[in-house]
């Protein structure tokens, strides 16, 4: 077995198990009870808060060496609703500190990413999902947009397959999506609805990549483990649609009670052996800053009883060279 030739970049997701990185919201219940003139305010004051904690994260991961960063997708709420522009107007007013955290993020080599909630259904049976998802989406590069990030998946966005048994219909429409989005627009495998064979065409039709999730084919597939041969054959065709492939994103997890428990565990214990040459690893644990930290052999981690971190049962810093 070979040990990659460098250390992959670990992307740490949206907010820490610590309280570093926090992020606030208001639900639309909560906003909608607000007198129409108290609602530029309330949401003036969270965001900017959160723009704030923004930075703080960007200096979080610089401090680390965290060179990977999946940015919340629900930093600003309100902000796409359909006949309101008021979440809009507090942005356009915060333009200046927005730009500045969007930059601490570059000045620091850190590469951002987002993964808009689940909800977000592009191919749907319904016209008013179709055009609430295409909404909300545009909303979100308007996000990466208003932060300075480039458009291009360097800055993905990253979505599931949506409604199952549509692949066509979704490799149908990605064309006539705005070019923000357009040119940060990727695809993720899921456990039930789009296995990475569903949306491997969509990818090759669109020019999208593919970001291959191994915990996922896993489950959906009722695999014994992420040793799997399949597991390392997916990582090469998802690299083949990264354009440039040193650009390639692959996600990591851990079943709690083992590989078909979809629940994500406090830390990762194991690494499949696939992912060893691949340069872009975002970590999906609950344990967060902790799991990351693990896996780059930071001090203080893995936490007290944690198991020690194995690839294909070999502790990985006995894998040889």
């Amino acid at each position: 077995m070979t040990a990659p030739a460098a250390l992959p970049a670990y992307g740490l997701v949206c907010m820490t198990v610590g309280p570093e990185v926090r992020f606030r919201t208001v639900t639309l219940t909560n906003y909608l009870k607000l007198p129409p003139g108290e609602r530029e305010a309330r949401l003036l004051d969270l965001y900017a808060d959160n723009i704030s904690r923004v930075r703080r994260a960007a200096d979080f991961c610089a401090a680390r060496g965290i060179r990977l960063y999946r940015l919340s997708s629900s930093l600003f709420p309100m902000f796409d609703l359909e006949g309101d522009d008021t979440g809009r107007s507090v942005l356009d007013h915060l333009a200046l500190p927005m730009r500045e955290a969007g930059r601490a993020f570059l000045d620091a080599g850190i590469r951002v990413l987002m993964h808009p909630e689940q909800f977000i259904v592009l191919n749907s049976e319904r016209p008013e999902v179709r055009a609430s998802s295409a909404r909300t989406l545009a909303a979100h590069a308007d996000t990466l947009d208003r932060f300075g990030f480039p458009c291009s998946t360097w800055n993905l966005l990253l979505l599931h397959g949506g409604k199952g048994g549509r692949a066509a219909e979704l490799a149908a429409l990605v064309p006539d999506l705005p070019e923000n989005v357009r040119l940060r627009l990727g695809f993720e495998n899921d456990e039930r609805a789009y296995g990475p064979g569903d949306l491997l065409p969509v990818c090759e039709a669109t020019g999208t990549p593919l970001v291959f999730d191994a915990h996922h084919h896993v489950v959906r597939e009722k695999l014994t483990d992420q040793e799997d041969p399949s597991v390392r054959e997916w990582v090469l065709q998802a690299r083949e649609t990264w354009h440039p492939p040193e650009w390639q994103v692959v996600h990591l997890s851990n079943g709690i009670e083992g590989p078909q428990d979809r629940r994500h565990s406090h830390l990762i214990t194991d690494f499949p052996s696939a992912y060893l040459d691949v340069p872009w690893i975002e970590v999906e644990a609950k344990g967060k800053e902790e799991a990351v930290a693990a896996l780059m052999g930071l001090p203080g981690v893995p936490l007290p009883g944690a198991q020690e971190l194995t690839v294909d049962g070999v502790p990985l810093d006995a894998v040889e060279e």
